[in-house]
């Protein structure tokens, strides 16, 4: 047992390895056609897994990537998942909105309302060949509800990072794309967790029990925890420098705040996320170099793992003709839910129809946030391999467009009293 022990632990490290190099070779040479590195290590773990290498003899993913690995692989990009959840919840700052209300709202809103429908209404049409996930029926307004909400999400990180790379990050279109990106965020993951509670719910009495016990945990975390948690901060950080202590302790919270969250029934990934959101917004700055680097340096370590692991349960030679069909409407929808909205809200708040397109495009990319809604979609047990499989490439298509369709130019300069500097935003992916 000792023995197999560590030919797993062996494994785990080897598939490590073969995963940080697939990663590293395909991210600089997708740059040069202006990709984002979520699109390079999604790739490399498609075609490390069954879509391609899988073609050949010998059964090279199970080879490389044996079923025990792949369970150590997952628990590791857990860590990186968990991290990088708690610094999107930091850095989402909503008092954004408040400089450009009307536009950020109007924008947010519409891009979350208009692909939900739409995505919901497909959801609708196509239910009927995913309604049974590892022999379970999977009900179909948890899928319905779980698909809309997957279609209404932006990617926020993916979008600061293309807002940066365009140098768009103090023109109109990009402080406003941001900012409704962050408030859209902020309400996708609200979604998510009422979809979560009707997912992962077998009756009225444990919908209560979930809701009553999410409310709990969040009233616990707002009145007691936040305060401590400021407490904690000032009395550890001296001149804007914190205590080497702080870091490991800030860790523990948001892994406990995740593993009460799954007890509750929701995903961890909302215990880590809502751990970022009490932290105190004037620290930001403050621990930036102490307690946000090391994290965004793990989570930057650990993330390719996440993704390529994704995209080893990618498994395009199953989806067959009907799948294809399936898969080209989902991303049609997909497209024009989240476009239609975003650039309909931004043309009717002045911004010209160039601007209103850029918006539209930026406000389609789904990359990371989406994948991490989708697995957590997975081990809910919603989507079956053959829809996931469909909504990770649509994923990918959206995400890959902003690419080549965000001109490198500049707009003509308009108010500039919300500057986004590069340490502003989450640099993983």
């Amino acid at each position: 047992m000792a023995g197999n022990s560590a030919d797993i632990l062996a494994g785990t490290v080897a598939g490590v390895a073969v995963i940080l190099t697939a990663g590293s070779v395909l991210v600089p040479l997708l740059r040069r056609l202006r990709q984002p590195p979520v699109i390079a290590e999604i790739l490399a773990g498609i075609l490390l897994g069954p879509s391609l290498l899988g073609l050949l003899p010998g059964d090279l993913p199970d080879v490389l990537f044996p079923a025990q690995t792949r369970s150590g692989l997952a628990a590791i990009a857990q860590v990186g998942i968990l991290l990088f959840m708690f610094l999107i919840g930091w850095e989402i700052d909503l008092r954004q909105v408040s400089a450009r209300k009307k536009a950020v709202l109007s924008i947010s809103l519409a891009a979350i309302a208009v692909p939900f429908v739409t995505g919901a209404a497909l959801a609708a049409w196509i239910h009927a060949g995913h309604d049974t996930v590892g022999g379970h029926h999977v009900g179909k307004l948890p899928f319905v509800l779980f698909v809309g909400t997957a279609m209404a999400i932006t990617a926020f990180p993916v979008l600061a990072r293309i807002i940066l790379e365009h140098r768009l990050q103090h023109t109109r279109v990009g402080i406003v794309a941001l900012a409704s990106a962050a408030v859209g965020d902020a309400l996708a993951w609200c979604m998510l967790a009422a979809v979560s509670v009707v997912a992962v719910s077998t009756g009225s009495g444990q919908v209560i029990t979930v809701v009553g016990g999410t409310a709990l945990y969040a009233l616990v975390l707002f009145v007691v925890v936040r305060p401590l948690l400021r407490r904690l901060i000032d009395g550890m950080t001296k001149n804007d420098v914190a205590s080497p202590r702080l870091l490991p302790i800030l860790a523990a919270g948001v892994f406990l705040s995740a593993y009460v969250t799954h007890r509750i029934g929701l995903d961890a990934i909302f215990g880590a996320f809502t751990f970022g959101l009490i932290m105190p917004r004037d620290s930001l700055k403050r621990l930036r170099s102490s307690v946000c680097v090391p994290f965004e340096h793990i989570t930057t370590l650990l993330m390719p793992i996440f993704f390529i692991t994704t995209g080893l349960s990618v498994d395009v030679t199953q989806l067959g003709g009907a799948g294809l069909l399936e898969l080209v409407a989902i991303v049609l929808v997909a497209c024009f839910g989240k476009m239609s909205g975003a650039i309909a809200a931004a043309r009717m708040t002045g911004m010209t129809w160039r601007e209103s397109s850029v918006v539209g495009v930026l406000m389609n990319t789904r990359g990371l946030t989406e994948l991490i809604i989708l697995n957590a979609g997975v081990s809910m047990g919603v989507l079956d391999n053959r829809m996931f499989t469909m909504m990770v490439l649509m994923a990918l298509v959206t995400t890959a467009l902003a690419g080549p369709l965000v001109p490198r130019q500049s707009y003509a300069r308009g108010d500039t009293e919300l500057p986004l500097s590069q340490a502003a935003v989450p640099q993983t992916k």
